[in-house]
């Protein structure tokens, strides 16, 4: 596995996404049973990075991820959990009970990194940041960050993070450049901030694109590898793919091991350029 390591952490550069884990905005019954089994898998295969957020499933994916990490008997220690505040509770007393109730959800006592899920322009970022200080300052939350920011809202809530802003999660893939546009990547990397692409394979023609094709048969790899290595070979840049399929799921994480030369990361950079 490839880190990336800053700010005294190493995150794995391929964790694993919870979206969609037991339901949507609201807990999805049918799906419990694949959903406790996608998780279970993921630990035995080793992923140690889990990210999951308060409005996933209505807060029933958090609670999935804590009762599988238990059964699995994993020391706390050896994972890394992120989690999200929604963008309704960005009030200071909303922010502090929303870490309270993901808490007891996952059954943890700290939260290694803590995001705002989405800005709110309705609720002042200082106010939010006055409640995120102070949970890393009672050791509730180890580090901070922030989730589909521009640059503008980054470079303000990095002003007002009394620790280093560890990350901004946002969408990230060949297709979707929209934060490179916009220079977020560029200043994450300038600022030693960890761009956290999601949704890094879904789009539909991948499958079909025959410069993909032709690199991933060069590395006897699949495309969807080739996307997940094209992410994680570029500085400051992780990934948390999802999949209910173990198979899927060794797949992804396989592809942190994918060394990618100059001339293809080029190549696949250049694709979808519109």
């Amino acid at each position: 596995m490839k880190y990336e390591t800053l700010h005294g952490v190493s995150l794995p550069k391929i964790g694993f996404g919870t979206w969609r884990i037991a339901g949507e905005a609201a807990p999805d019954p049918a799906l419990e049973s694949a959903s406790r089994s996608a998780l279970r898998s993921a630990l035995e295969l080793g992923y140690t990075h889990f990210d999951t957020a308060e409005y996933y499933a209505g807060g029933f994916a958090e609670k999935l991820l804590g009762e599988t990490i238990k059964e699995a008997g994993i020391e706390r220690k050896n994972l890394f959990i992120t989690t999200k505040v929604s963008p309704s509770h960005l009030h200071l007393n909303d922010v502090l009970q929303s870490c309270e109730n993901s808490l007891k959800r996952l059954g943890m006592n700290y939260i290694d990194l803590y995001l705002i899920h989405w800005p709110n322009p309705r609720i002042p970022l200082e106010e939010t940041f006055g409640a995120l200080n102070q949970l890393v300052r009672e050791g509730r939350v180890k580090h901070l960050g922030v989730s589909n920011f521009n640059l503008r809202t980054l470079q303000k809530a990095f002003a007002l993070s009394e620790t280093p802003l560890l990350t901004n999660q946002v969408p990230y893939s060949l297709p979707e450049k929209t934060y490179v546009k916009n220079g977020v990547l560029e200043y994450c990397q300038q600022n030693d901030i960890v761009l956290t692409a999601y949704s890094p394979v879904k789009w539909r023609n991948l499958k079909v694109n025959k410069t993909i094709q032709s690199i991933a048969r060069v590395h006897n790899i699949t495309v969807f590898q080739v996307a997940l290595a094209w992410l994680i070979n570029q500085p400051r840049v992780i990934t948390i793919p999802m999949s209910l399929d173990p198979a899927h799921q060794a797949e992804n994480l396989a592809a942190a091991n994918v060394e990618l030369d100059a001339s293809e990361m080029e190549i696949l950079t250049g694709l979808y350029k519109r």
